[in-house]
């Protein structure tokens, strides 16, 4: 494949993943004086866009960051390249084992007790 079409597909992923992950503090912002309703929407709507496009493109990213490396011939011996792939490790970790779940028992507790919970 093209270097530069996988570089424009990387960096579209890029923008795909982080404009997603920095839209939901607007999301929330705006809903925290809605209705319990209207917050559990919008928490719920983060979950989708978080499990079905921003996830995803994180996911991508990594194979097209591999993808350029390797048709580049460039050694994974490099500092940045090293640095980048464990960034993206470290991304993962955070993601998938502490905000996902911490999302899914917002939700939860929203939905059983309400906005006025302690939790």
């Amino acid at each position: 494949m093209d270097f530069q079409f996988i570089k424009f597909i990387h960096v579209l992923l890029a923008i795909v993943a982080v404009g997603f992950n920095a839209s939901y503090g607007i999301w929330l912002a705006r809903s925290s004086t809605a209705t319990q309703a209207t917050q559990s929407h919008v928490l719920r709507t983060i979950k989708f866009l978080d499990d079905r496009f921003a996830n995803p493109a994180y996911g991508l990213l990594l194979i097209t960051g591999l993808l350029m490396a390797f048709s580049a011939g460039i050694p994974f011996s490099r500092l940045w390249l090293a640095a980048a792939i464990g960034l993206w490790l470290v991304l993962v970790f955070v993601g998938l084992g502490i905000y996902t779940p911490t999302l899914r028992d917002q939700i939860r507790v929203l939905e059983s007790e309400g906005p006025g919970s302690e939790e």
